[in-house]
């Protein structure tokens, strides 16, 4: 039997920049279809966007994934579409296929939600993002109406294993080969990078001690979203136990990386978007770097310093996407740990930034250590995303502008919710683009600075509660 599909249904799905649900309830086989054959017809409805002749298709190890897949690659198919079936893959794997064979994908990963969600990341010829505004949109009209009968010949099935090329690409990438040798604990948490990381740092001067590198989208020790320092617990007690260099967490489908250092410290993705940033910038002296507004002030300084150029953005990857392809940069980094490179085909990637920073840990002198390091690119105190439910996202962001408006040292900029900033400290409120949330962030150069400011906004915000 067939599931109803409704306008609510598809909205509650596609969301902004890709689709994710729970699987069956919102994405079934029979939506997967739908959406697979949507996808080839707005695909050649934008000619520009590179399609379409062949589709490459992967999964993450959640236990919905290949039956969605096959469901999916019948739609692209019945469209006259080749499809390319890749296996288990990272979501940075995907997108390598997309730029390395320049065809459009499709990644079957709900990234790190919960065991019973499911999704699809898709990607146009050279990893191109697919959003609400290039083509979601269209896709969500077309598996609400009648789609129609393709009359030409179905497209054709085979299977290929991009591991290797993969592998080979990424170490084109960053040297590895003087690198020192570390003792790194790396936690996969049951999620791709325990399907990646072995073939990544295979013939490495590395020690690695695997944590939870057993594919099993149940997730049966921890969630597999690292941004939640909850999730970092296992790993930063680990590092400490094995005495390692540094530790390394990835999100459940590895496109995102976090990392502790030697004393079980976590460290900002600011921080080493910072690090990732000046190594780029010795590679291509006078580069730009994209951030989005909510990295750290850290991360613009030290590009200045070493004479690049740094660009501030929006968050969300596709604004960020947009951006460095816009302005040819060679690099971008944001909050949540995504990490994007011009090299991998402007795409994030986390085994990539994981690269980056044990090429920067190796290629120091022993005892140098990863807090050490790190040090010169952590320069400031930040409060974290803190989201509070309001009645009013509009009525209560309008309050905190009231507070400020009144002081003549804070400038105000609208370029993604709010941003109030002084000279040494700075505040950002900005809506969830799904929910009545409002998100805060706030840094200053001291904790007492930070704080103080942090609940006076956050006194107002939730004055509007709900």
């Amino acid at each position: 039997m067939k599931s109803e599909i409704t306008l609510e249904r598809l909205q509650n799905l596609i969301k902004a920049y890709d689709i994710r649900g729970i699987a069956p309830e919102d994405l079934d086989e029979n939506i997967s279809y739908l959406i697979g054959q949507a996808f080839v017809i707005a695909l050649k409805l934008r000619k520009s966007d590179g399609g379409c002749g062949q589709v490459v298709i992967a999964h993450d190890m959640r236990p919905s994934g290949p039956a969605l897949v096959k469901s999916f690659a019948r739609g692209v198919l019945a469209q006259g579409v080749d499809v390319l079936y890749m296996g288990l893959a990272s979501t940075d794997g995907l997108y390598f296929a997309t730029g390395f064979l320049n065809i459009a994908g499709a990644m079957f990963t709900a990234s790190h939600n919960p065991a019973e969600y499911n999704g699809i990341k898709l990607a146009k010829a050279g990893a191109a993002p697919v959003g609400q505004d290039s083509g979601l949109r269209e896709i969500t009209q077309l598996v609400l109406n009648p789609i129609p009968k393709f009359e030409g010949t179905q497209g054709s099935e085979s299977t290929r294993d991009l591991n290797v090329e993969y592998v080979k690409y990424l170490h084109s990438l960053v040297d590895l080969k003087s690198a020192r040798k570390l003792k790194i604990v790396i936690d996969a948490g049951n999620g791709m990078g325990g399907f990646s990381v072995p073939k990544v740092f295979e013939n490495s001067n590395f020690e690695i001690v695997p944590m939870f590198f057993e594919l099993d989208g149940t997730f049966p020790n921890h969630e597999a979203n690292p941004i939640d320092p909850a999730n970092l617990v296992d790993l930063q007690k680990r590092v400490l136990a094995e005495n390692a260099d540094i530790g390394i967490a990835f999100d459940g489908d590895a496109d995102r990386a976090f990392f502790v250092d030697e004393k079980g410290k976590i460290i900002t993705p600011s921080a080493i978007t910072a690090l990732i940033a000046k190594r780029e910038l010795k590679r291509e002296p006078g580069a730009t770097i994209i951030h989005n507004l909510i990295t750290s002030r850290s991360v613009a300084e030290v590009v200045g310093e070493q004479g690049g150029k740094a660009i501030k953005t929006r968050v969300g990857h596709s604004f960020i996407k947009q951006v460095m392809k816009d302005t040819n940069a060679i690099f971008g980094g944001e909050h949540s740990g995504h990490f994007y490179f011009r090299d991998f085909w402007f795409a994030d990637s986390g085994m990539l930034a994981a690269l980056h920073v044990l090429a920067a840990l190796g290629e120091t002198t022993a005892p140098t250590t990863f807090s050490s390091l790190i040090s010169e690119f952590d320069r400031y105190i930040a409060s974290g995303e803190i989201n509070t439910r309001v009645k009013d996202v509009g009525i209560t962001s309008k309050k905190v502008q009231d507070h400020f408006a009144a002081s003549k040292d804070v400038q105000i900029d609208d370029l993604d919710g709010l941003t109030f900033s002084s000279s040494t400290w700075w505040v950002n409120i900005r809506p969830s683009n799904t929910e009545p949330l409002l998100r805060l962030n706030a840094e200053a150069k001291d904790h007492a600075t930070m704080e103080k400011l942090r609940e006076e906004v956050l006194a107002i915000i939730r004055e509007d509660a709900q």
